[in-house]
């Protein structure tokens, strides 16, 4: 009764605030600012009423977002629109949501993958204190937080039903379609198979080639897995079939050899799960995989600077550049930019530099030698390429022990997770959303694209689908063992 009181109150109050928002910008002729006003209204409406729905259209507008730079030239900053700003939004509302019930759902917070990201947040905001760029680390641990809260916290809790899942997964699937036709589009008028237009085909809804590729290898997890599944009528899997092929498509066209790279790595992982293989004879065998490399290092390396292979329109020939480390240009500045940040870590091993700061402060640590034709000093050159040597240079020696502890984490609580139910829709979920996420941590080896609502979408999203089926699947496991007893 008493949160009912509240809600007519808000919307009264709101109201009134429209109305009179609204005659005075219709006395100051801002007929741009009046037009918008609905809009802004309705926004503010859902995160009263149905915040569920204003997170399910920020998930519908990410890959349609576009940087606020390209809106606005000559700002000091850059943002996502209108995702971020409403993901800010959201972060306040659920804020005060938990001061005025306060409580939140108990088993979400408390569950192992929450605890992994406290961790990492904890730390984060450590090294932003203490980092050479205060209000830089602050601004990226705010976004880091607001994309936590919006697309892990408060979706973990809506996922507690299947069939939001399978929403979540279109709202962003749907819009990233159309992006592709955009892309391909665009593509054609250069020659469908010229890869140098690959590179800004997808601008501005995605800034990079390989973010693009990203985000289409994290979702085609699933649709291979709502295809095949039998749950579903012949009509919505032949609609499924239609989008596995365009997002397989864009992936090609993408030419993100990254991406692609991680399909092929989750394809294995996918028949090491299918095939129940035991976890100690794949850690012997990566250990004496391991070691194997280590022994034979200066071969393999001698072997690696001999493959010329640029990278082309060609498709074998991309491929094998992948491991060209003589002359392909963007190998070379990504070792570069790797070797920047073990440099970074050296000087400054415990704290970093701080959260966000590696593109404002690597480029001192270039060496003439590393330099390739694309290396640059300035600030928009990208980042450290990496999800892992990025945290090491900017938060110590703990910021990648941090990621790995919520990748390791993830991993296991969602193959216990796979290995607990017997609903075969569950099953597809969780199994979609583990090998999602793995495209990624692949990926992350070489790319690190968090900072974004492209990614980040799909990243923590994910990881809430996989904290969501667990905790159902270990609530039915403990109900039948009660009945049983």
């Amino acid at each position: 009764m008493y949160q009912a009181r509240i809600k007519i109150t808000l919307f009264y109050l709101i109201s009134a605030l429209f109305i009179l928002l609204n005659a005075f910008f219709l006395v100051k002729k801002h007929s741009m600012i009046i037009n918008a006003l609905p809009i802004a209204f309705a926004i503010v409406l859902l995160a009263v009423f149905a915040l569920d729905k204003l997170l399910y259209l920020v998930v519908f507008f990410t890959p349609l977002s576009l940087p606020l730079s390209e809106l606005v030239r000559g700002l000091g900053f850059d943002m996502f629109l209108p995702t971020e700003p409403l993901l800010f939004g959201i972060l306040l509302i659920f804020i005060l949501k938990c001061f005025a019930n306060r409580k939140f759902d108990r088993d979400i917070l408390t569950h192992p993958i929450s605890l992994a990201i406290y961790f990492s947040l904890f730390w984060m905001l450590v090294t932003s204190l203490t980092s050479t760029m205060p209000l830089v680390s602050l601004k990226f641990l705010l976004s880091r937080i607001w994309f936590i809260v919006g697309f892990y916290l408060l979706t973990a809790k809506l996922f507690e039903s299947a069939k939001n899942v399978e929403k979540y997964i279109w709202l962003y699937t749907i819009p990233l379609m159309i992006v592709i036709f955009y892309s391909t589009y665009r593509h054609l008028g250069y020659g469908l198979w010229d890869k140098q237009a690959a590179h800004f085909v997808m601008d501005p809804f995605y800034n990079d080639h390989t973010a693009y590729g990203a985000a289409i290898a994290m979702y085609l997890p699933f649709l291979f897995g709502f295809s095949f599944t039998k749950i579903y009528s012949p009509w919505v899997r032949v609609f499924v079939r239609i989008s596995l092929g365009i997002l397989m498509m864009g992936l090609i066209l993408s030419y993100a050899r990254a991406a692609w790279l991680s399909m092929f790595a989750v394809m294995v992982v996918w028949v090491i799960m299918r095939l129940k293989i035991r976890f100690k004879h794949l850690f012997v065998t990566f250990i004496v995989s391991l070691s194997l490399i280590l022994v034979f290092q200066n071969p393999i390396l001698m072997y690696l600077e001999r493959n010329n292979t640029e990278s082309s329109a060609n498709l074998a020939e991309h491929v094998s550049s992948m491991s060209n480390i003589s002359s392909d240009a963007s190998n070379l500045e990504r070792l570069n930019r790797w070797s920047c940040a073990i440099r970074m870590f050296a000087d400054k091993p415990v704290f970093g530099y701080g959260p966000g700061t590696y593109m404002f402060q690597y480029a001192p640590y270039q060496l003439t030698g590393d330099r390739t034709i694309i290396s640059t000093n300035s600030a928009n050159g990208g980042n450290a390429h990496s999800e892992y040597l990025g945290p090491m240079a900017e938060s110590g020696f703990l910021g990648p022990i941090s990621v790995l502890i919520l990748f390791a984490v993830v991993i296991f609580s969602g193959i216990h997770a796979y290995s607990r139910t017997n609903d075969k829709r569950l099953k597809t979920l969780v199994m979609g959303a583990l090998l999602g996420l793995m495209t990624y941590y692949i990926h992350g080896i070489m790319n690190n694209f968090l900072d974004t609502d492209k990614l980040s979408v799909p990243f923590w999203g994910f990881t809430a689908i996989i904290v969501a089926i667990d905790i159902q699947t270990r609530k039915t496991v403990r109900s039948k063992t009660l009945t049983k007893n």
